[in-house]
């Protein structure tokens, strides 16, 4: 490996939405999403990533004010109670607003801060309490990214997307250190695609910037075992395990406990430290 190890940190999925792919309508109640989040922490999650609206394809669209009764109590609740940080996976400019306000210290935005206001928030968000910005890749809309994917040569397509999208971000004031990049598997990709950007995720490290990697139970994953999502866990580890040795510095995933082992192992494989 060309870069430096640093063991990648877990950021544990809590969803408060009744439609996600996976785990739709278990944290939809606020003691629910909180104990969730209180038994990722105790498996080790350094982040919560809270999210209040699916973004699966062919989910319904939330408005605004549903997703702040969603998302809000969560993150109050979780910020005052837990040993953890916590992100706000919205890419609404209000949500973004609110959540930094209640104690969310990062924001991880699908649409990588494209809609209205969404980086004139994140600016006065950085400005005010220092929060970082996730800018995920997808193309098209949630709705139907999946119809068609094509792209000329897709790292080629996606590190053009990212040079302008980090650009727009420190035209605002958002600084380099601020800023994460995930390449978005599964946004608007085919199979073909997402096993290209796992294969060459080194392609991004010349960004500096941390990337953030989301696999878990992904239907990518599906497609070559055959497994249902609640039967993914093997696959969901391994690929987790791939993105560790290509450089990922934050995994997010639903098993929190699991992934934090494959971490253990990864660490102590790459460093000689056991």
């Amino acid at each position: 490996m060309s870069r430096a190890y640093k063991p990648a940190q877990v950021m544990g999925i809590l969803n408060v939405t009744p439609d996600s792919f996976s785990d739709g309508g278990r944290f939809v109640a606020l003691d629910a999403a909180v104990q969730q989040a209180d038994r990722m922490c105790q498996e080790g999650a350094d982040w919560i990533d809270v999210g209040g609206e699916s973004t699966r394809p062919g989910a319904a669209a939330v408005s605004e004010q549903e997703e702040l009764d969603r998302v809000i109590p969560v993150i109050e609740r979780i910020s005052a109670t837990l040993p953890v940080k916590v992100s706000i996976d919205t890419s609404k400019a209000a949500v973004m607003r609110a959540a930094v306000q209640a104690g969310a210290k990062m924001i991880n935005d699908v649409r990588a801060l494209q809609e209205p206001g969404a980086l004139t928030a994140a600016a006065e968000m950085y400005a005010a309490f220092g929060s970082a910005v996730c800018l995920m890749h997808m193309q098209g809309l949630p709705r139907t990214m999946q119809d068609n994917p094509q792209y000329d040569d897709v790292i080629t397509d996606i590190r053009a997307f990212f040079t302008t999208r980090i650009e727009a971000c420190r035209s605002v004031g958002i600084s380099h250190d601020a800023i994460l990049l995930d390449p978005g598997f599964g946004f608007g990709k085919s199979m073909g695609h997402n096993y290209e950007l796992l294969r060459k995720l080194e392609a991004f490290h010349d960004f500096e910037k941390p990337l953030l990697v989301g696999v878990s139970r992904k239907s990518m994953l599906g497609h070559v075992t055959g497994k249902p999502v609640n039967e993914r866990l093997p696959a969901s580890i391994a690929a987790a395990t791939i993105a560790m040795l290509k450089g990922a510095s934050i995994l997010r995933v639903h098993d929190v406990g699991a992934t934090r082992d494959a971490v253990h192992v990864v660490t102590a494989t790459v460093t000689g430290e056991c």
